[in-house]
């Protein structure tokens, strides 16, 4: 009985929960779908909500396009009238340029119709023209003798000669004006650089002979079977002359130092008194060092007395050398320092570089101590040196130029030229033997001879000047302006002189009658 009751009570219990979970599902499922029956509804709201808000926006934008179109439709009417107008506008220029231009051609077709008849009228007008000229040439041939062609040869040498004589005239006048005015220029630059500079004449020239104290002393010289002159000779490369001049000995050697070296170790050995070979190569020797320091003296003396500063060791050397070099009879350094202070005026009185003129005036001889030694002229071989030991290119075109050896001259050429002309060709500057003097006159006056037209010549004023007489009937006026122009070019053609040489042209003509 207890069991039954239990298991009833188990069923119960069973029942209600089976029961409480139908009510439950039952519940939840009644509740979901309420809900679910408000959230359409609210959604069907919304729903409508939307639609109608879509409708108005699709009402507005429908408004907004058709007011855009009616805008779109009055501007695109508005541009279409703005270019029919237009359009109407060039259609109507078009009209009148098409117009115009029938107007213009109508005109061209009219000129060109008179130019064609003028031409027309011209051509037979040029064709009479030349009917006539012809007849007026047969004409002028009969009369005159001559056919045209002749006529005009006729004409065209009387107008060559009259262009002659007035190009002959204006040279003339324009020569005598240019030289007027150069000649004051240079006579004032020379003469502002020459009367700064004062320098001795020539007096002296290169000794080479050394006095004897008597003539026993020209065996003792000569030595045993001639060795000691032949050691004298091997040591300092000179020739001596033992002749019969009385006590004295000639010393012999194109080398103007090695010269000097001889006589003053000749001059050494007579006073000693001791002459053997021992004692003449010591002799020569000692001379050498005592030569080698006065020539380096003299060099470095002589630029320093024209103010040259900077010169190289060798530049000196060399410059030194030139102490025991003549040219004519004038001392080569002397002449160097000379020229270094000429050129130093002249340049002052240009306005060019006073320092780079006297450099070249100084070094503008120093190839002549080199140049028994190397072959060329003095001015190429200084212009050598002097590009080797000093890196001045102006100093080596002076050097260079100052002979006029090069193409060109540039103004350093032409200073230290008219400084060297200055420097050699003063009055008592140079001795000229006479044999080489009379030549240079004998020059003058076959250069003038041989011109056609020249009666006689004259050379004065120690080859300076020339005198020229012409043969009046042969050269008029004009013409011996052209032969003293010719005259002066074959001599700076044929000859070499110091300065210059003045070419006169005589021509005189003589009328004589007699009365009776």
């Amino acid at each position: 009985m207890q069991v039954d009751v239990s298991t009833l009570n188990v069923l119960t219990i069973l029942f209600s929960f089976i029961i409480g979970g139908v009510a439950g599902a039952a519940f939840v499922f009644f509740f979901r779908r309420f809900r679910l029956s408000q959230e359409m509804r609210i959604a069907e709201k919304k729903a409508s909500k939307m639609q109608a808000e879509a409708e108005h926006k699709a009402r507005d934008v429908l408004r907004e396009a058709k007011v855009e179109v009616d805008k779109v439709r009055s501007q695109a009417d508005a541009e279409f009238r703005e270019r029919r107008s237009e359009l109407q506008r060039n259609e109507n220029r078009l009209v009148q340029k098409e117009a115009t231009l029938e107007r213009k051609l109508e005109d061209a077709e009219r000129r060109g119709r008179e130019l064609a008849n003028k031409e027309e009228r011209i051509e037979s007008v040029r064709t009479q023209l030349e009917e006539a000229r012809n007849k007026q040439l047969k004409q002028l041939e009969l009369i005159s003798g001559m056919s045209s062609d002749e006529a005009r040869q006729e004409l065209l040498g009387a107008m060559e000669i009259e262009i002659r004589d007035e190009t002959s005239r204006r040279l003339r006048q324009w020569e005598a004006e240019l030289r007027e005015e150069e000649s004051k220029k240079a006579q004032e630059i020379l003469s502002q650089a020459v009367q700064r500079c004062a320098s001795d004449v020539v007096v002296e020239t290169t000794v080479a002979s050394v006095a004897l104290p008597s003539d026993e002393m020209k065996g003792r010289l000569i030595g045993r079977e001639g060795r000691n002159i032949r050691a004298l000779e091997q040591a300092t490369g000179v020739d001596l002359i033992i002749d019969d001049t009385p006590e004295a000995v000639t010393l012999s050697s194109f080398d103007p130092v090695r010269r000097e070296v001889a006589r003053l170790a000749l001059t050494k050995l007579i006073l000693d008194g001791r002459i053997h070979p021992a004692r003449i190569e010591e002799v020569v020797a000692k001379v050498k060092e005592e030569v080698d320091a006065t020539i380096y003296s003299a060099g470095e003396q002589a630029a320093y007395e024209v103010g040259v500063h900077g010169l190289r060791p060798e530049l000196i050397r060399l410059l030194g050398r030139l102490k025991f070099r003549t040219s004519y009879g004038q001392n080569v350094l002397a002449h160097s320092i000379e020229v270094a202070h000429v050129a130093g005026m002249i340049a002052s009185e240009l306005g060019a570089n006073v320092a780079i003129a006297k450099k070249a005036g100084l070094l503008h001889d120093i190839g002549k101590a080199v140049d028994q030694e190397v072959e060329g002229t003095h001015a190429a071989i200084g212009a050598d040196l002097v590009k080797q030991w000093d890196k001045s290119p102006e100093v080596v075109k002076g050097v260079a130029e100052h002979h006029g050896e090069t193409g060109t001259t540039s103004v350093w050429g032409f200073i230290v030229s008219a400084a060297d002309a200055v420097s050699s060709a003063r009055p008592g500057a140079r001795r000229e033997s006479l044999e080489n003097y009379l030549q240079r006159l004998r020059a003058l006056e076959d250069i003038a001879s041989g011109f056609e037209g020249v009666e006689r010549s004259f050379a004065i004023q120690a080859g300076r000047e020339i005198r020229i007489l012409v043969k009046p009937d042969e050269v008029d006026d004009l013409g011996a302006m052209r032969l003293a122009r010719d005259i002066v070019k074959k001599i700076e053609e044929g000859l070499q002189y110091p300065g210059q040489i003045k070419v006169i042209v005589l021509r005189e003509t003589r009328a004589i009658d007699y009365a009776k």
